[in-house]
């Protein structure tokens, strides 16, 4: 199969960067649910701009391009191995060429392989079939929606709806529990996959695979179907929202799988993924190895689009130093370095138009400073939590794809950090917890949230690479000094103690007390 490995190439890149038909129909949907003058709408908004972006420029959806996770199925006969160096080779091809991030990090040594190959990187399930084809999929699933998987164990008590038995409403109690966990922290408005039964491992790969599944498909089962439709038409009532803002829409595709199980093993295995649904997959010649056939509907020319009126749409990024009746709070224009002064003016919901410097900053960089001086001044200094995707050339270092990643892992730092450097806004999604929130209000800080997965539309903002410190953490955990202009996110946390990612939770977790009582018997 000579030219397999250039089928793989052409598979990841076009999983990396342009979403698929039925996942655009499905944000489009979900748009059509959101006011877009609300913190969800605009959310949105940017959301639908980042997709279309990233396929004109064909370049990564989201900067975290996740664990390549691969199924294939083959012809009996096939030479497995043979096929496995065509796609390392696809891959390290594909990351040198900023369509992946070197995302395979040693577990012992927390160094970064640089081509995301690694021990148990990327992750290939091989299957035969009798067919005389080979059905290739991919998935690239990234860590922040990683995180939000979840796993149960029944029965069980779940917070807000009591007992969830070893039965279909039990099942449905655990599905709920799962989208209200997430928050914004994955990502939402996400999709999930549902494995129910096997064992702890083979439950969580049967949630995988119903990823694979099409959005718009009905389950054979009759009772999973009625679960299905039963999760979509209430998950949304959770009020949880785009980004975790608040709002009509938190869920944009459930689909539920079954297998058998031990007597004693009752798991509920949850997959979170998040907007940036990206999946794809082709039908392989096995005699050439050239694709004959894509398996999802290409995104291209099908609109996230909900046919409202283009004119009506908010344009944040050219926002001015106005209040904003729609949202009901203000656009602020502001440069680095920031003043106290200038933070403690702000509230939860401003609008910050960032310009000047800012600095990247990651796991690996907040656990060294708490015991380092920082190699530049971080008072009045903006932190970006974000792994970039970058790309050398002549001219020097070029960010590809700049999304924020899940603040939540840097809680147990992050509020000594604000103390110890007198840094005034941290950016990043999903919020941050209550040592945070003290910090910023005791020592005059904000929380801005940017929106995950957009990580074409805050490449744009970055108009030049001032430096980079700490390569030895690799590309996505250095710190990285980005000139910005035009840079917007939300406050959600602010000086004054106000946080509301901490309302949205409370709120959420009150109308999950509406689901307790059973519907499936």
């Amino acid at each position: 199969m000579q030219h397999f490995e250039d089928s793989i190439y052409n598979l990841i890149v076009e999983t990396s960067t342009n979403l698929p038909g039925d996942v655009r129909r499905a944000v489009a949907k979900g748009r059509a649910l959101e006011d877009r003058a609300t913190r969800s709408g605009l959310a949105l908004t940017t959301i639908a701009q980042n997709i279309g972006m990233a396929e004109q420029q064909v370049s990564p959806i989201c900067q975290d391009t996740g664990m390549p996770t691969f199924i294939i199925h083959t012809p009996v006969g096939i030479n497995q191995i043979e096929m496995k160096k065509d796609i390392h080779n696809a891959i390290v091809r594909a990351t040198k060429n900023g369509k992946l991030r070197p995302n395979s990090v040693d577990s012992l040594t927390g160094e970064n392989s640089g081509d995301n190959l690694g021990a148990g990187t990327p992750v290939i399930h091989f299957e035969q079939w009798e067919e005389d084809k080979i059905d290739v999929r991919l998935i690239l699933k990234g860590g922040g929606c990683e995180n939000k998987n979840i796993q149960y164990s029944l029965p069980a008590e779940l917070e807000g709806l009591g007992k969830a038995g070893r039965d279909l409403d039990g099942i449905r109690k655990c599905i709920l529990h799962a989208v209200y966990q997430a928050q914004g922290q994955g990502c939402s408005a996400g999709f999930i996959g549902v494995g129910i039964g096997g064992d702890r491992t083979t439950g969580y790969e049967l949630a995988k695979k119903q990823l694979f599944r099409k959005v718009e498909d009905v389950n054979p089962i009759e009772d999973l179907s009625k679960l299905e439709d039963y999760i979509m038409e209430n998950a949304n009532k959770l009020g949880i929202g785009t980004m975790g803002f608040g709002g009509e829409v938190s869920l944009l595709g459930c689909k539920i799988g079954v297998m058998n199980r031990l007597p004693a093993s009752f798991f509920v295995s949850v997959a979170y993924n998040c907007w940036a649904f990206r999946r794809q997959g082709v039908l392989v010649d096995p005699l050439t190895g050239n694709i004959e056939d894509w398996l999802y509907e290409s995104g291209t020319g099908i609109s996230v689009d909900d046919g409202r009126d283009q004119a009506s749409e908010p344009e944040v990024a050219s926002a001015g130093e106005n209040n904003n009746a729609a949202t009901g709070s203000r656009e602020v224009r502001l440069t680095t370095p920031i003043s106290e002064e200038d933070i403690r003016s702000l509230r939860v919901g401003d609008v910050v138009i960032l310009s000047g410097e800012m600095h990247t900053g990651r796991d690996a960089l907040h656990k060294y400073l708490m015991d380092h001086d920082a190699p530049v001044d971080l008072d009045g200094a903006v932190i970006y939590h974000c792994g970039p995707v970058m790309m050398k050339d002549e001219e020097g270092w070029h960010v590809k794809a700049a999304g924020p990643t899940t603040s939540i892992r840097e809680e147990p730092y992050q509020g000594d950090i604000i103390k110890k450097f007198g840094i005034r806004a941290v950016i990043g999604k999903g919020g941050m917890g209550p040592k945070t929130l003290k910090a910023l209000q005791e020592h005059g800080g904000v929380y801005l949230n940017a929106i995950g997965g957009a990580a074409q539309y805050y490449a744009e903002c970055i108009k030049k690479v001032n430096a980079v410190d700490f390569m030895e953490f690799g590309i996505p955990e250095a710190m990285w000094h980005l000139d910005v202009d035009g840079f917007a996110a939300i406050v959600t946390m602010d000086a004054h103690g106000n946080s509301l990612h901490a309302d949205v939770e409370k709120d959420s977790a009150a109308k999950l007390t509406q689901f307790k009582e059973p519907v499936f018997k």
